[in-house]
């Protein structure tokens, strides 16, 4: 995380905002994230201080494209292309003895979370909610690790409420340790580089391969671990802070309500529990917290590692398919849009199918012609308006598995009845010509514009 703090401050300063006057813990931090939002800007926001705790927070590392694309060393529109092809490229991990989050220790009576500032992000919040932990774990049948962000609910000095909700394989280890009449030993940890969350949102790699493997592809370059000591799990070595503990056997308590991606208070949750047991951390740790709700910061990762993994997918069969967009607007999850060369009739019903089949949370595909802008939500519309005849181009798939979290998800078994729209031109047939502004006419107008004292 500082060295990612390090490249803005140096090669983009107008997209850090340092905050020295007080604030407070509850709901200020993550509001001054939407009102930045609402103005047009999503930099990285330090406060300095806030009432009642020593100890700064970070947040907002993940909202900005440009930036998350300069982590990568690529343009941003190049982000899908990008994950989608260093996320196949395994790298080992580099094993490091010492780590900064080692400086301070944190054991038994000693061990107490209150004193860290996690923010309450939304009035409806149960309570202060850490939302950038790692929780990482390891397979208690294969022995192979995984980390991801699972929300934390601060219950008491070293209890914290966890929802398991994705299914994905943090809730696997957890039932099979459970299974086993034992906890699931994990690590939280706080203070990642924002390379770090993508990684660890991919989802189709063979089982044998760590997530810290797929990092480091990101990376281009072995990522860098040390053991926690909690049942010898490995987590950054660059990390601010670390929380050891573990997931509780045959135990379930309320979690929530949470401010959730959907823009919707949560109360869906599978009300595990985490006991601490140790906390490390360096000497002047950052506290990193990612803004909640609707937020960039919350949404906009999970995006671009979305369009990554369905891109993956499409252009193993389809490799006339041009682009991926999941728009953060739609909450991050819930649309995709496919940009497709179309060579045959057929080929977006293909798409929507793959598509649907890569990423579960997604309810609604829209596959467009390579002539629609994707990152215009104003162009896909216009392509849906005029080209889309519905008794022929909608595909409706019910009783599909969806996203728990999904306000509209059946309430007991969470199925959803997801939709395909095929926006793009009929094949063979004469259409509608578009209208189009050729780039030398765009040219010649923005000239005499700017004479005339207009900035576009």
């Amino acid at each position: 995380m500082r060295g990612f703090l390090a490249m803005v401050e140096r090669d983009y300063p107008d997209e850090i905002v340092r905050v020295r006057e007080p604030v407070r813990r509850e709901l200020d931090i993550t509001s001054a994230v939407f009102e930045l939002e609402r103005a047009g800007r999503s930099p990285v926001v330090i406060f300095e201080k806030v009432d009642g705790f020593d100890m700064p927070v970070v947040t907002n590392l993940a909202g900005n494209r440009r930036l998350i694309a300069a982590a990568l060393g690529v343009a941003p529109d190049a982000l899908a292309t990008t994950f989608r092809e260093r996320v196949q490229d395994y790298r080992p991990v580099e094993r490091v003895a010492r780590a900064p989050w080692q400086e301070l220790v944190f054991e038994g009576a000693e061990v107490d979370l209150t004193r860290l500032p996690i923010p309450v992000h939304f009035a409806v919040d149960a309570a202060p909610y850490i939302t950038a932990g790692q929780v990482c774990a390891r397979d208690p049948e294969t022995g192979v690790d995984t980390t991801g962000f699972h929300r934390l609910m601060l219950k008491g000095r070293d209890r914290l409420g966890v929802s398991l909700h994705s299914r994905r394989r943090m809730y696997e280890f957890h039932r099979r340790a459970e299974a086993r009449g034992g906890d699931l030993p994990a690590a939280i940890t706080l203070g990642i580089h924002p390379i770090h969350y993508m990684g660890s949102m991919a989802y189709h790699y063979p089982p044998d391969i760590r997530k810290y493997e797929i990092i480091g592809g990101l990376f281009g370059e072995p990522y860098r671990v040390t053991s926690c000591g909690t049942a010898d799990l490995e987590v950054p070595a660059g990390a601010e802070i670390v929380i050891e503990g573990r997931i509780l056997a045959d135990v379930r308590e309320p979690e929530g309500p949470f401010s959730e991606f959907t823009g919707y208070a949560s109360y869906r949750s599978t009300q595990n529990v985490f006991v601490a047991e140790r906390v490390q951390m360096r000497r002047d740790a950052l506290f990193h917290s990612v803004a909640s709700g609707t937020a960039s910061d919350h949404i906009l990762i999970s995006c671009i590692a979305r369009e990554g993994e369905i891109l993956n997918t499409l252009r193993r069969n389809l490799p006339n398919v041009v682009a991926v967009h999941v728009p953060t607007v739609t909450c991050g999850a819930l649309m995709a849009i496919v940009k497709m060369k179309k060579t045959a009739e057929g080929q977006p019903q293909q798409a929507i199918m793959a598509a649907l089949g890569t990423e579960f949370y997604c309810k609604c595909v829209i596959v467009v012609d390579e002539d629609v802008d994707i990152f215009d939500l104003g162009d896909v519309m216009w392509a849906v308006a005029t080209r889309t005849r519905a008794e022929r181009d909608l595909v409706f798939i019910p009783r599909a598995m969806g996203a728990v979290l999904d306000p509209t998800s059946d309430p007991i078994d969470n199925t959803v009845t997801k939709i395909g729209i095929d926006a793009t031109k009929p094949q063979g047939a004469d259409f509608a010509e578009r209208l189009t502004i050729g780039d030398d006419q765009r040219a010649r107008v923005r000239a005499f514009l700017a004479t005339a004292g207009v900035r576009l």
